[in-house]
């Protein structure tokens, strides 16, 4: 399922007045639902072994937070987090709340490391993998383009 297909899911889900759709493929899951004023989408690719699960948030954060240096060292055992989509790459939900990671947390499967503004949605990026943050490669409110790296992360 491509970027325009999924965008047309959306808009068709956010109108019809459904609650929530799930669709499910070989390689491939996605759930949208609404709640009144928001939808969230979850996707996942199954067939990739460093993507991302995005769902949406109600708010983003606009402050520019300094990205932490990572040592210099061999990145060829480093395991990349990318972007699956374009947006605006986000290191909070809002200026207020605290960053989602940082260089040297630890983050397992599942933990949300950022959210990627796309179409006025708020997308929750969390991790397929487990490991610690050795460094993060976008600046806080920056475009990201799809598949664009996002963070290096050292395998548990």
């Amino acid at each position: 399922m491509d970027i325009k297909q999924i965008q047309d899911l959306i808009r068709f889900v956010s109108k019809s007045g459904v609650n929530e759709v799930a669709i499910e493929q070989k390689d491939f899951k996605i759930t949208i639902k609404t709640t009144g004023e928001q939808t969230v989408v979850h996707h996942a690719a199954m067939t990739t072994s460093v993507p991302l699960h995005p769902p949406a948030l109600a708010a983003a954060t606009t402050a520019a937070a300094p990205v932490a240096a990572a040592p210099a060292a061999d990145t060829t055992n480093y395991i990349t987090i990318k972007s699956p989509m374009i947006g605006t790459f986000y290191r909070s939900a809002s200026p207020d709340k605290p960053l989602f990671a940082n260089v040297g947390d630890e983050i397992k499967t599942g933990t949300v490391v950022c959210i990627i503004e796309a179409m006025k949605l708020f997308n929750e990026i969390e991790s397929e993998v487990s490991g610690r943050i050795v460094k993060i490669l976008v600046d806080n409110a920056s475009p990201v383009e799809y598949d664009q790296p996002l963070f290096l992360v050292e395998p548990i």
